[in-house]
């Protein structure tokens, strides 16, 4: 057997293809029965999708209230400022109030009354497409989006930590294929300025650095104010604010899948102190860090 070194053989064809490349990562996969779900004024940096087996459930954005219909899936992007209740148990009118437990498979579904029958599912899609216009989308379910429901319910009300191969390719399919149901004006993401594209991606690579409009703008050769404006114009938010996102977004990652502490945190990621990154934090996703850390939400 020969090794063949050189991928260009690999494809006969001279017709050179481009590819989008989506860094797809799981965060979280939960089936809960919720008995409280009381949240206001949310905001997180990660995708959601969620999805009510039963009616009751409501998400608020802005204006715009969304009754959750059990034939429909729910994809909430980053930084969306949002709204959850459940209407049959509504006792607050402000602040994060969620009580529920993990859905076993010992409880017949159909008979719940007093319950919400929750499905969600937290990711990540990496740069750019991490910094889409926030907004709540409603997704009709197709046959294979119920199919796939169905097989990840099940799983989920056996095993609630150690997924199989399996389990983690059909996520991954399923988050997929609710994406393609989303119109194309979400996606500007993917048509950004090549000069603003590259310097988010310095971001990235650097957030743990104190990066300034100057250094910055000079990495594409550009005044510190005309990038400015040009960054605005591509992204519809300050490049001060963009970093602050980033920064937020990159400290809940450490949160869910390190021990670090809120101070080795702020400091990781270029903060004076933990108060100055707490105020931060708390200004984007209107959560303490301790409270973020703590999972007490959905």
């Amino acid at each position: 057997m020969k090794f063949v070194k050189d991928i260009e053989l690999g494809d006969p064809s001279s017709n050179k293809q481009n590819f989008v490349d989506i860094k797809l990562k799981l965060l979280c996969c939960r089936y809960w029965l919720i008995d409280i779900w009381d949240c206001h004024d949310m905001v997180f940096p990660f995708w959601r999708i969620y999805w009510n087996r039963n009616e009751g459930g409501q998400l608020i954005h802005q204006d715009n209230v969304f009754d959750m219909d059990p034939n429909c899936i729910y994809i909430i992007p980053p930084f969306t400022s949002f709204s959850s209740r459940f209407k049959k148990n509504h006792i607050y009118s402000k602040g994060i109030h969620v009580s529920g437990k993990h859905l076993t498979g010992n409880l017949n579904e159909d008979e719940v009354e007093s319950q919400l029958i929750h499905f969600f599912t937290h990711f990540k899609l990496g740069v750019p497409f991490d910094n889409v216009y926030p907004g709540i989308l409603k997704v009709e379910l197709t046959e294979y989006l119920k199919e796939r429901l169905i097989y990840l319910t099940g799983i989920l009300k056996i095993e609630n930590k150690d997924f199989k191969l399996t389990f983690n390719l059909k996520l991954q399919a399923f988050i997929k294929e609710a994406l393609t149901n989303i119109g194309p004006e979400l996606w500007k993401a993917i048509n950004i300025d090549e000069r603003v594209l590259k310097v988010i991606r310095f971001i990235e690579a650097n957030i743990n650095e104190k990066l300034s409009n100057t250094d910055l703008a000079d990495i594409i050769n550009m005044a510190p104010n005309s990038f400015a404006r040009l960054f605005k114009e591509e992204m519809n938010t300050t490049l001060h604010n963009f970093i602050q996102m980033r920064k937020i977004a990159k400290s809940c990652e450490l949160f869910e899948h390190t021990n670090k502490t809120i101070e080795e945190v702020a400091e990781d990621l270029g903060f004076s102190d933990r108060y100055h990154f707490s105020r931060v934090f708390k200004s984007v996703t209107g959560l303490t860090p301790a409270y973020y850390k703590s999972g007490r939400y959905t």
